[in-house]
């Protein structure tokens, strides 16, 4: 039997890291899962460590090779961004990956924004809120001020994505979809690198920017397979939904935080939108993705955790609660102790009495209705001036069938819907450089979907 032509895609997430091959239909037809070993860095902060990864890779890559039933034609990768490998002229890491959790200096960064125009003229010209370490170019910034003998060492400074393509290639280079994701380092009104990155001597550093879809020969040892440049995951998980619907969509993207990403909305961002934790992506075509960000699912977590222990229930109970419309007809009818602002930075449920509900389902009710309440406001912060026609949900909320239906409800004039997806992270990866490695065309059935709407349900 001939072997099955497939791509192999590393998705590096920041607690899991996975090896998946994907036949010509876009199946899983091999994983596996990694923990990588952690480290510390020079001040004893947790990091992740370079050379575990490294290895893995490789050893990953080689096991793979040795399974005949599988021809590899192309490996790619995708990995959380905001993290940068510093490589000096022997190829090697300079310094270990920092965490981007890390706290940053409150003086240094000061120092930053007042030399180049304040917060807010940076934030609103690089489309990045001030978020720290969260902003890797101030990581940049921060090694160059601190460390000023290492930056000088530096011949590359890679993003993680890039950094895995490197290890295979030998080619350094940058990627958009790395450099536009609140890193401070883009001009947005400028489409360009921001001009501080000039001034600090940072572009310098930077390797040529090439496109998503660009491959390179490969120097590690297999069977004359291609390499992509990596893509940063929020920007790859967006692929399969660009390369499947053309007319306009918001897709909210679900977990821990709930990601409304507009690729229709090219408008600038305002000072306001940025306070309102909005930002703007690069997608892998070079194209702005107005984004708004809420940390609901933290809260939906933490909430259904007081509500169980309030009546006495088991948190599982809450994974599949039924969509009542009778309960949330008697909640918008009784007159509430609490009122919520829609654009707050608490949830209203905090302050909710739980006293006040007959049972623990109409709390639960409650819980979604605040939290759609803040969800409507915003995805209306990007979607506002855009002719979007469909809101694809993904994650985790997408399976909660009371938030669903209270979305659709809130949306009565757009269509709403669940979607599901096996790995949208690494399919997003394997589509971007789809026409080296794939002699079929795209299936136009990687996404399930299920329509909503206030009185029915649809599975398509």
């Amino acid at each position: 039997m001939s072997a099955i032509p497939v791509i192999a895609i590393f998705d590096v997430g920041k607690t899991n890291k996975k090896l998946f091959l994907f036949d010509e239909n876009y199946q899983i037809v091999f994983e596996k899962t990694a923990r990588f070993l952690e480290t510390v860095d020079e001040d004893g902060y947790p990091c992740e460590n370079t050379e575990s990864l490294r290895l893995s890779v490789f050893d990953s890559l080689s096991e793979v090779f040795r399974m005949n039933e599988f021809k590899v034609k192309a490996v790619n990768f995708s990995a959380y961004g905001a993290s940068f490998i510093y490589v000096g002229e022997d190829g090697k890491p300079l310094t270990p990956l920092y965490n981007y959790l890390k706290s940053y200096p409150e003086e240094l960064s000061e120092q930053f924004y007042a030399k180049y125009g304040g917060k807010d003229k940076v934030s609103v010209q690089t489309a990045s809120p001030v978020l720290g370490s969260l902003n890797s170019g101030l990581q940049l910034y921060r090694l160059k001020c601190e460390q000023p003998e290492v930056f000088k060492k530096i011949k590359y400074a890679l993003h993680l994505p890039q950094y895995l393509s490197y290890l295979l290639t030998g080619k350094a280079c940058s990627d958009l979809t790395s450099i536009g994701c609140h890193t401070c380092l883009w001009d947005f009104e400028q489409n360009r690198y921001h001009e501080w990155t000039q001034h600090e001597g940072i572009a310098l550093k930077l390797p040529p920017i090439l496109p998503a879809n660009k491959v390179m020969p490969a120097l590690f040892p297999g069977n004359n397979y291609k390499v992509g440049i990596g893509l940063h995951d929020s920007s790859a998980a967006l692929i399969p939904y660009l390369v499947n619907f053309h007319e306009p969509f918001i897709l909210i993207s679900t977990g821990t935080w709930c990601i409304s990403l507009n690729p229709f909305n090219q408008q600038p961002l305002t000072a306001n939108e940025l306070k309102d934790d909005c930002l703007s992506y690069l997608q892998y075509q070079g194209q702005p993705v107005k984004a708004s960000r809420l940390f609901s699912g933290y809260e939906h977590e933490q909430q259904v955790k007081k509500i169980a222990a309030h009546f006495n229930t088991d948190i599982i109970k809450y994974r599949n609660v039924i969509f009542e419309p009778e309960v949330i007809s008697h909640l918008k009818a009784k007159k509430n102790s609490v009122t919520q602002n829609a654009n707050a930075k608490t949830f209203a449920f905090e302050k909710r009495d739980l006293s006040e509900f007959h049972n623990d389902i109409e709390a639960y009710h409650q819980l979604v209705l605040d939290l759609i309440d803040q969800q409507v406001y915003a995805t209306q912060l990007v979607l506002k001036g855009t002719p979007v026609k469909r809101i694809f949900v993904d994650g985790g909320f997408s399976k909660n069938s009371v938030f669903m239906h209270l979305l659709a409800s809130a949306f009565p004039a757009i269509e709403v819907f669940s979607a599901s997806m096996a790995q949208a992270t690494a399919v997003g990866a394997a589509l971007a450089i789809h026409k080296e490695w794939n002699r079929k065309p795209i299936p136009n059935d990687i996404i399930q979907l299920k329509y909503y709407s206030s009185s029915q349900t649809i599975s398509i």
